[in-house]
């Protein structure tokens, strides 16, 4: 290739000198973090409250069943210390869907709001997530739609149903495998069950969901002894359940 004549080069340079001297003065902004919006201690101790929340959230069927109120409340007296508007509704939200959780049998659409939300709030920047009121006003709206007095039904979904039901015999395939093998591998029998709890959940497929997890509990001791006769015939027991669970979906 041909060299480009100095002058050329030069009569570049000098129509391209405005475009870097502008790139130039914004790279310095770029570079600036942006301020925070709330005091870090108390963003601190948010984050903490978030992750205290979600632990009792996932241990609800066994050791956390008692944590999860306690645990809302907790994180709703430190929005009301954010004196932030879209944090105090989520705070809001979340007790009032608290509240409903004292029934005797929450509904689908209340368990499946209420873990979306707790889903949510485990960003590493909490507070300061640049989504966050975004993320807390929509979680909010949902929760509260669900709480409303009157709030319609959930309607299923057939495609939706048969969706899940697809992923769920494919969950349930992977636990029966790991059953049977030799040795048997408790580990990816309690990885496949989770999944299925928290596709179960997804799906507001409680009966199922609750199933999963129980299994989940199970696991943790009958998964040591999965080698001994007795302890495969009680995770058999629950793969068959769990069966049974599944495939009433579409009845």
């Amino acid at each position: 290739m041909a060299d480009i004549p100095e002058k050329e080069l030069e009569e570049s340079r000098a129509a391209l000198a405005p475009t870097m001297a502008a790139i130039a003065s914004i790279l310095p902004l770029l570079s600036k973090p942006r301020p925070l919006r709330f005091d870090s201690a108390l963003n601190q101790r948010w984050i903490e409250a978030c992750t205290a929340l979600t632990a009792a959230w996932g241990n609800r069927f066994g050791p956390g069943t008692e944590k999860v109120r306690p645990a809302i409340f907790d994180l709703y007296r430190i929005a009301i210390e954010t004196a932030d508007a879209e944090s105090l509704r989520l705070g809001e939200a979340l007790a009032s869907a608290a509240d409903q959780l004292e029934c005797f049998a929450p509904s689908p659409r209340l368990i499946a709001a209420i873990a979306a939300c707790i889903e949510s709030l485990g960003d590493k920047e909490g507070l300061e997530h640049p989504a966050f009121s975004e993320r807390a006003s929509h979680f909010a709206q949902r929760l509260e739609s669900v709480v409303a007095p009157g709030a319609p039904a959930c309607q299923r979904s057939a495609i939706l149903d048969s969706l899940f039901v697809s992923e769920a015999n494919e969950l349930l395939e992977r636990m029966r495998d790991a059953l049977e093998r030799l040795p048997p591998d408790a580990y990816a029998l309690k990885l496949a069950a989770a999944e299925l709890a928290k596709a179960a959940e997804n799906a507001e497929m409680v009966d199922v969901m609750q199933q999963a997890c129980q299994l989940v509990e199970s696991m943790k001791v009958e998964g040591k002894n999965l080698d001994d006769e007795l302890a495969r015939k009680v995770v058999s027991k629950s793969l068959e359940q769990l069966a049974a669970a599944i495939a009433a979906v579409n009845l």
